[in-house]
């Protein structure tokens, strides 16, 4: 009597195996697909990334423009320009610099003005 309950056991444990290798099979089936998922916003992210690295260095290579205090941030070709510039003409300086930057689609310009020393 004991053997059969123990064959019984033994038959349960390989069930439950099988059902949990089983549903570990689909859950990669799974998984396969959506890495591509996370690799394109992840090469989304990148490409923005090296937008506003271009950006930055344009606006750094030209000489009419202050630099030190401006933050650039890029998504989908689309720049956005923050922080502080000394004078007005830096400001719309710093915009045309950014849209002549190859990928750039728009500008949106949110620098202020601040002299310096303050």
């Amino acid at each position: 009597m004991k053997a059969i309950q123990a064959i019984k056991m033994v038959g349960g444990a390989l069930v439950v195996l099988a059902s949990i290798n089983a549903y570990a099979q689909a859950s990669d089936a799974d998984m396969t697909a959506q890495p591509s998922a996370k690799q394109t916003a992840k090469a989304a992210k990148s490409a923005d990334r090296a937008l506003a690295k271009k950006v930055r260095g344009a606006l750094a290579k030209s000489k009419d423009i202050s630099v030190s205090n401006i933050t650039v941030r890029a998504k989908s070709g689309a720049v956005v320009l923050q922080g502080s510039v000394p004078e007005q003409p830096q400001v719309d300086k710093a915009t045309e610099v950014a849209q002549g930057v190859q990928g750039v689609t728009s500008v949106k310009n949110a620098l202020t003005i601040r002299p310096v020393g303050q």
